[in-house]
Protein backbone atom coordinates (compact mmCIF):
# COMPACT_ATOMS: atom_id res chain seq x y z
CA UNK A 1 0.00 0.00 0.00
CA UNK A 2 1.31 3.25 -1.24
CA UNK A 3 0.32 5.41 2.21
CA UNK A 4 2.77 2.69 4.17
CA UNK A 5 5.98 4.65 2.93
CA UNK A 6 4.78 7.93 4.43
CA UNK A 7 5.37 9.24 8.32
CA UNK A 8 2.82 10.62 10.52
CA UNK A 9 3.93 14.46 9.39
CA UNK A 10 3.84 13.12 5.63
CA UNK A 11 0.21 11.96 5.88
CA UNK A 12 -0.90 15.12 7.77
CA UNK A 13 0.91 17.28 5.27
CA UNK A 14 -0.23 15.22 2.23
CA UNK A 15 -3.51 15.68 2.79
CA UNK A 16 -3.43 19.57 3.50
CA UNK A 17 -2.08 19.72 -0.12
CA UNK A 18 -4.80 17.50 -1.50
CA UNK A 19 -7.82 19.51 0.34
CA UNK A 20 -6.01 22.73 -0.86
CA UNK A 21 -5.88 21.67 -4.72
CA UNK A 22 -9.43 20.45 -4.51
CA UNK A 23 -10.88 23.08 -3.32
CA UNK A 24 -8.28 25.65 -5.19
CA UNK A 25 -7.05 23.65 -8.17
CA UNK A 26 -3.82 25.37 -7.79
CA UNK A 27 -0.81 24.21 -6.68
CA UNK A 28 -0.63 24.63 -2.86
CA UNK A 29 2.79 26.25 -1.02
CA UNK A 30 3.89 25.76 1.97
CA UNK A 31 3.15 29.15 3.25
CA UNK A 32 -0.37 28.46 2.22
CA UNK A 33 -0.59 25.36 4.24
CA UNK A 34 0.73 26.60 7.11
CA UNK A 35 -1.78 29.49 7.40
CA UNK A 36 -4.36 27.63 6.00
CA UNK A 37 -3.83 24.50 8.68
CA UNK A 38 -1.28 25.54 11.13
CA UNK A 39 0.00 21.38 11.54
CA UNK A 40 2.36 23.08 14.44
CA UNK A 41 5.46 23.32 12.32
CA UNK A 42 7.18 26.05 11.04
CA UNK A 43 6.70 26.96 6.50
CA UNK A 44 10.06 25.67 6.37
CA UNK A 45 9.49 22.22 7.33
CA UNK A 46 6.68 21.95 5.64
CA UNK A 47 8.32 22.96 2.30
CA UNK A 48 10.91 19.92 3.53
CA UNK A 49 8.31 17.41 3.97
CA UNK A 50 6.75 18.66 0.55
CA UNK A 51 10.09 17.96 -1.28
CA UNK A 52 10.67 14.47 0.58
CA UNK A 53 6.81 13.30 -0.37
CA UNK A 54 8.06 14.46 -4.09
CA UNK A 55 10.79 12.14 -3.99
CA UNK A 56 8.36 9.92 -3.03
CA UNK A 57 5.99 10.33 -6.20
CA UNK A 58 3.45 11.80 -3.72
CA UNK A 59 3.78 15.50 -5.01
CA UNK A 60 4.64 17.03 -8.81
CA UNK A 61 6.04 20.47 -9.37
CA UNK A 62 4.56 22.33 -11.92
CA UNK A 63 6.83 24.46 -13.79
CA UNK A 64 4.56 27.35 -13.43
CA UNK A 65 4.35 27.54 -9.89
CA UNK A 66 6.50 26.98 -6.27
CA UNK A 67 3.64 25.08 -4.96
CA UNK A 68 2.58 21.36 -5.42
CA UNK A 69 0.50 19.57 -6.83
CA UNK A 70 -0.89 16.26 -5.60
CA UNK A 71 0.14 12.57 -7.94
CA UNK A 72 -2.24 9.93 -8.84
CA UNK A 73 -0.40 8.09 -6.33
CA UNK A 74 -1.01 10.48 -3.80
CA UNK A 75 -4.98 10.11 -4.20
CA UNK A 76 -4.23 6.31 -4.45
CA UNK A 77 -2.89 6.40 -0.53
CA UNK A 78 -5.37 9.15 0.57
CA UNK A 79 -8.59 7.04 -0.88
CA UNK A 80 -6.79 3.82 1.16
CA UNK A 81 -5.53 5.77 4.30
CA UNK A 82 -5.91 8.66 4.65
CA UNK A 83 -9.53 9.22 3.70
CA UNK A 84 -11.98 9.88 6.50
CA UNK A 85 -15.74 8.85 5.41
CA UNK A 86 -18.52 10.64 6.58
CA UNK A 87 -22.42 10.39 5.55
CA UNK A 88 -24.37 12.43 3.45
CA UNK A 89 -26.45 15.25 4.60
CA UNK A 90 -29.90 15.55 5.30
CA UNK A 91 -30.62 17.87 2.22
CA UNK A 92 -28.65 15.42 -0.12
CA UNK A 93 -30.70 12.18 1.18
CA UNK A 94 -34.09 14.10 0.66
CA UNK A 95 -33.14 15.27 -2.58
CA UNK A 96 -32.08 11.83 -4.22
CA UNK A 97 -34.89 10.00 -2.65
CA UNK A 98 -37.31 12.47 -4.18
CA UNK A 99 -35.65 12.66 -7.63
CA UNK A 100 -34.81 8.82 -7.83
CA UNK A 101 -38.41 7.22 -7.36
CA UNK A 102 -40.61 5.97 -7.36
CA UNK A 103 -40.01 2.46 -7.22
CA UNK A 104 -43.00 1.36 -9.86
CA UNK A 105 -40.72 3.13 -12.60
CA UNK A 106 -38.95 0.87 -15.23
CA UNK A 107 -35.46 0.20 -14.11
CA UNK A 108 -33.97 2.31 -17.01
CA UNK A 109 -35.70 5.17 -15.86
CA UNK A 110 -35.07 4.84 -12.47
CA UNK A 111 -30.92 4.42 -13.60
CA UNK A 112 -31.52 7.67 -15.25
CA UNK A 113 -32.60 9.94 -12.41
CA UNK A 114 -30.17 8.65 -10.19
CA UNK A 115 -27.14 8.78 -12.75
CA UNK A 116 -28.45 12.51 -12.82
CA UNK A 117 -29.37 13.08 -9.28
CA UNK A 118 -25.82 11.80 -8.58
CA UNK A 119 -23.78 13.64 -11.26
CA UNK A 120 -24.91 16.80 -9.85
CA UNK A 121 -25.44 16.54 -6.49
CA UNK A 122 -21.30 15.44 -6.52
CA UNK A 123 -20.59 18.09 -9.30
CA UNK A 124 -19.16 14.88 -11.25
CA UNK A 125 -20.67 12.79 -14.31
CA UNK A 126 -23.03 10.16 -13.38
CA UNK A 127 -23.13 6.95 -14.68
CA UNK A 128 -24.74 3.77 -14.46
CA UNK A 129 -24.47 0.45 -15.77
CA UNK A 130 -27.64 -1.75 -16.24
CA UNK A 131 -27.60 -4.97 -14.78
CA UNK A 132 -26.10 -8.01 -16.61
CA UNK A 133 -28.89 -10.85 -16.19
CA UNK A 134 -26.29 -13.58 -15.01
CA UNK A 135 -28.24 -16.06 -12.68
CA UNK A 136 -31.69 -14.61 -13.29
CA UNK A 137 -34.48 -17.28 -13.02
CA UNK A 138 -37.26 -16.85 -16.05
CA UNK A 139 -41.11 -16.05 -14.28
CA UNK A 140 -42.98 -16.54 -17.54
CA UNK A 141 -42.72 -15.31 -21.25
CA UNK A 142 -45.45 -14.21 -23.84
CA UNK A 143 -45.07 -14.02 -27.64
CA UNK A 144 -46.38 -11.08 -29.31
CA UNK A 145 -47.31 -11.09 -33.25
CA UNK A 146 -45.47 -7.95 -34.60
CA UNK A 147 -45.57 -8.77 -38.27
CA UNK A 148 -46.02 -11.77 -40.56
CA UNK A 149 -42.44 -13.05 -39.99
CA UNK A 150 -41.93 -11.56 -36.65
CA UNK A 151 -42.86 -12.19 -33.19
CA UNK A 152 -41.97 -10.50 -29.81
CA UNK A 153 -40.58 -11.93 -27.32
CA UNK A 154 -41.29 -10.97 -23.60
CA UNK A 155 -39.67 -12.12 -21.03
CA UNK A 156 -40.56 -11.29 -17.58
CA UNK A 157 -37.61 -12.11 -14.91
CA UNK A 158 -37.05 -12.59 -11.18
CA UNK A 159 -37.26 -9.06 -9.55
CA UNK A 160 -39.49 -7.30 -12.09
CA UNK A 161 -37.30 -6.98 -15.07
CA UNK A 162 -38.50 -7.46 -18.23
CA UNK A 163 -36.82 -7.99 -21.43
CA UNK A 164 -38.00 -8.14 -25.29
CA UNK A 165 -36.27 -9.42 -28.09
CA UNK A 166 -37.34 -10.54 -31.25
CA UNK A 167 -37.91 -13.61 -33.16
CA UNK A 168 -37.66 -14.67 -36.76
CA UNK A 169 -40.29 -16.46 -38.25
CA UNK A 170 -40.32 -18.04 -41.86
CA UNK A 171 -44.21 -16.67 -42.22
CA UNK A 172 -47.62 -16.40 -40.64
CA UNK A 173 -48.15 -18.24 -37.52
CA UNK A 174 -51.78 -19.38 -36.44
CA UNK A 175 -53.20 -17.99 -33.39
CA UNK A 176 -53.43 -21.37 -32.48
CA UNK A 177 -49.75 -22.75 -32.98
CA UNK A 178 -48.48 -19.38 -31.04
CA UNK A 179 -50.79 -19.98 -27.79
CA UNK A 180 -49.65 -23.95 -28.44
CA UNK A 181 -46.09 -22.74 -28.23
CA UNK A 182 -46.43 -20.33 -25.72
CA UNK A 183 -48.03 -22.28 -23.63
CA UNK A 184 -45.13 -25.13 -23.57
CA UNK A 185 -42.05 -22.94 -23.35
CA UNK A 186 -43.75 -21.73 -20.21
CA UNK A 187 -44.27 -25.25 -18.50
CA UNK A 188 -41.11 -26.33 -19.47
CA UNK A 189 -38.78 -23.07 -18.71
CA UNK A 190 -40.11 -21.52 -16.00
CA UNK A 191 -38.32 -21.11 -12.96
CA UNK A 192 -35.15 -22.09 -14.49
CA UNK A 193 -31.65 -19.45 -14.97
CA UNK A 194 -31.43 -17.75 -18.56
CA UNK A 195 -28.06 -20.34 -18.65
CA UNK A 196 -29.93 -23.33 -17.82
CA UNK A 197 -32.24 -22.44 -20.31
CA UNK A 198 -29.42 -21.79 -23.30
CA UNK A 199 -27.94 -24.78 -22.45
CA UNK A 200 -30.60 -27.45 -22.33
CA UNK A 201 -33.15 -25.49 -24.04
CA UNK A 202 -33.11 -28.73 -26.90
CA UNK A 203 -33.49 -31.61 -24.17
CA UNK A 204 -36.64 -29.65 -22.19
CA UNK A 205 -38.54 -29.19 -25.57
CA UNK A 206 -38.44 -32.88 -26.74
CA UNK A 207 -41.39 -34.71 -27.29
CA UNK A 208 -43.29 -31.33 -26.04
CA UNK A 209 -46.01 -30.81 -29.10
CA UNK A 210 -47.34 -33.37 -31.78
CA UNK A 211 -48.48 -30.77 -34.01
CA UNK A 212 -45.83 -29.97 -37.15
CA UNK A 213 -46.49 -26.57 -36.87
CA UNK A 214 -45.75 -25.94 -33.21
CA UNK A 215 -42.74 -28.63 -33.68
CA UNK A 216 -41.10 -25.93 -36.37
CA UNK A 217 -41.72 -22.78 -34.44
CA UNK A 218 -40.28 -24.68 -31.25
CA UNK A 219 -37.11 -25.63 -33.77
CA UNK A 220 -36.71 -21.60 -34.06
CA UNK A 221 -36.37 -21.64 -30.08
CA UNK A 222 -34.18 -24.57 -29.79
CA UNK A 223 -31.84 -23.86 -32.66
CA UNK A 224 -31.34 -19.92 -31.78
CA UNK A 225 -31.59 -20.19 -27.87
CA UNK A 226 -27.98 -18.81 -27.40
CA UNK A 227 -28.89 -15.88 -28.51
CA UNK A 228 -32.40 -15.22 -27.31
CA UNK A 229 -31.37 -16.00 -24.09
CA UNK A 230 -28.16 -15.04 -23.81
CA UNK A 231 -27.57 -14.06 -20.63
CA UNK A 232 -24.40 -12.39 -20.63
CA UNK A 233 -25.78 -9.26 -22.10
CA UNK A 234 -26.88 -6.45 -20.49
CA UNK A 235 -30.79 -5.64 -20.19
CA UNK A 236 -30.68 -3.29 -22.62
CA UNK A 237 -28.61 -2.13 -25.25
CA UNK A 238 -28.62 1.30 -24.12
CA UNK A 239 -27.72 0.02 -20.62
CA UNK A 240 -25.16 2.89 -20.16
CA UNK A 241 -26.65 5.42 -18.67
CA UNK A 242 -24.98 9.06 -18.22
CA UNK A 243 -25.66 11.96 -16.10
CA UNK A 244 -25.10 15.88 -17.16
CA UNK A 245 -21.80 16.15 -18.97
CA UNK A 246 -21.77 19.87 -18.44
CA UNK A 247 -21.13 19.85 -14.90
CA UNK A 248 -17.75 18.29 -15.95
CA UNK A 249 -16.80 20.60 -18.72
CA UNK A 250 -17.22 24.03 -16.31
CA UNK A 251 -14.21 22.34 -14.22
CA UNK A 252 -10.83 24.07 -14.95
CA UNK A 253 -9.55 20.52 -16.08
CA UNK A 254 -11.10 20.75 -19.15
CA UNK A 255 -10.04 24.46 -20.42
CA UNK A 256 -7.49 22.58 -22.27
CA UNK A 257 -8.78 21.49 -25.71
CA UNK A 258 -7.35 18.18 -25.34
CA UNK A 259 -8.91 17.36 -22.14
CA UNK A 260 -12.08 18.57 -23.27
CA UNK A 261 -11.87 16.46 -26.53
CA UNK A 262 -11.19 13.36 -24.43
CA UNK A 263 -14.40 14.27 -22.38
CA UNK A 264 -16.56 14.43 -25.61
CA UNK A 265 -15.22 11.25 -27.14
CA UNK A 266 -16.49 9.27 -23.63
CA UNK A 267 -19.57 10.08 -23.61
CA UNK A 268 -20.37 9.92 -27.27
CA UNK A 269 -19.13 6.41 -27.29
CA UNK A 270 -21.76 5.01 -24.41
CA UNK A 271 -20.96 1.02 -25.33
CA UNK A 272 -17.38 1.20 -25.41
CA UNK A 273 -17.18 3.29 -22.41
CA UNK A 274 -19.68 1.02 -20.39
CA UNK A 275 -17.07 -2.10 -21.69
CA UNK A 276 -14.00 -0.10 -20.04
CA UNK A 277 -16.27 0.66 -16.72
CA UNK A 278 -16.96 -3.06 -17.06
CA UNK A 279 -13.43 -3.94 -17.14
CA UNK A 280 -12.53 -2.43 -13.90
CA UNK A 281 -11.91 -4.93 -10.91
CA UNK A 282 -15.18 -4.33 -9.49
CA UNK A 283 -14.78 -5.40 -5.72
CA UNK A 284 -18.08 -6.10 -3.70
CA UNK A 285 -19.36 -2.30 -2.55
CA UNK A 286 -17.47 0.38 -3.45
CA UNK A 287 -14.80 0.32 -6.33
CA UNK A 288 -12.32 3.43 -6.89
CA UNK A 289 -10.20 3.27 -10.15
CA UNK A 290 -7.81 6.29 -10.50
CA UNK A 291 -5.81 7.77 -13.45
CA UNK A 292 -3.64 5.41 -15.28
CA UNK A 293 -5.32 2.21 -12.86
CA UNK A 294 -8.21 2.29 -15.96
CA UNK A 295 -7.08 0.01 -18.75
CA UNK A 296 -8.77 2.31 -21.23
CA UNK A 297 -6.24 5.39 -22.29
CA UNK A 298 -8.95 7.54 -22.36
CA UNK A 299 -9.78 7.54 -18.59
CA UNK A 300 -6.41 8.21 -17.72
CA UNK A 301 -7.20 11.51 -16.69
CA UNK A 302 -9.95 10.79 -14.90
CA UNK A 303 -11.14 9.15 -11.45
CA UNK A 304 -13.93 6.70 -11.50
CA UNK A 305 -16.12 5.80 -8.12
CA UNK A 306 -18.78 3.26 -8.24
CA UNK A 307 -20.64 1.04 -6.00
CA UNK A 308 -22.83 -2.21 -6.41
CA UNK A 309 -26.82 -2.14 -6.25
CA UNK A 310 -28.99 -4.99 -6.87
CA UNK A 311 -32.51 -5.97 -7.99
CA UNK A 312 -33.18 -9.37 -6.42
CA UNK A 313 -30.39 -11.40 -7.83
CA UNK A 314 -29.60 -8.54 -10.75
CA UNK A 315 -26.39 -6.60 -9.97
CA UNK A 316 -25.24 -3.64 -11.21
CA UNK A 317 -23.29 -0.69 -10.76
CA UNK A 318 -24.09 3.36 -10.09
CA UNK A 319 -21.37 6.15 -9.42
CA UNK A 320 -19.62 9.16 -10.87
CA UNK A 321 -16.83 9.88 -13.35
CA UNK A 322 -14.64 13.06 -12.67
CA UNK A 323 -11.13 14.32 -12.81
CA UNK A 324 -8.51 13.26 -10.12
CA UNK A 325 -8.77 16.31 -8.42
CA UNK A 326 -12.04 15.73 -6.74
CA UNK A 327 -13.57 15.63 -3.32
CA UNK A 328 -13.23 12.29 -2.57
CA UNK A 329 -14.80 12.16 0.65
CA UNK A 330 -18.09 13.50 -0.55
CA UNK A 331 -18.38 11.78 -3.83
CA UNK A 332 -17.61 8.42 -2.12
CA UNK A 333 -20.61 9.37 0.66
CA UNK A 334 -23.05 9.96 -2.44
CA UNK A 335 -22.22 7.10 -4.27
CA UNK A 336 -22.25 4.61 -1.59
CA UNK A 337 -25.41 6.18 -0.07
CA UNK A 338 -27.25 6.39 -3.61
CA UNK A 339 -26.19 2.83 -4.39
CA UNK A 340 -28.00 1.92 -1.16
CA UNK A 341 -31.26 3.72 -2.18
CA UNK A 342 -31.48 1.81 -5.42
CA UNK A 343 -31.20 -1.87 -4.06
CA UNK A 344 -33.76 -0.50 -1.45
CA UNK A 345 -36.11 0.74 -4.38
CA UNK A 346 -35.72 -2.36 -6.45
CA UNK A 347 -35.06 -5.20 -4.32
Amino acid sequence: MASEQLTNRERTVLEAVIQTYVETAEPAGSRTLSRRFGLGVSPATIRNTMSDLEEKGFLAHPHTSAGRVPTNKAYRAFVDAILARGPVTLAEHQRLVEQIGPANSPIETILRRAAQSLGVLAQELGVALGPRLGSTVLRSLDLVRVSSDRLLMVLQLEGGVARTVFVEVPGEIAEGVLAEVTAVLNERLSGLTLEQISASMGARLRDSVTRAEARELLNIFVQDAGVLFDASHPLTEGSLVLGQASVLAEQPEFSAADRMRRLLELTQSPQSLADALRARPQAAGLTITIGQEHADPRLEDFTVVTAEYHAGSLGGVIGVIGPTRMPYDKVIALVSHTSQLLTDLLD
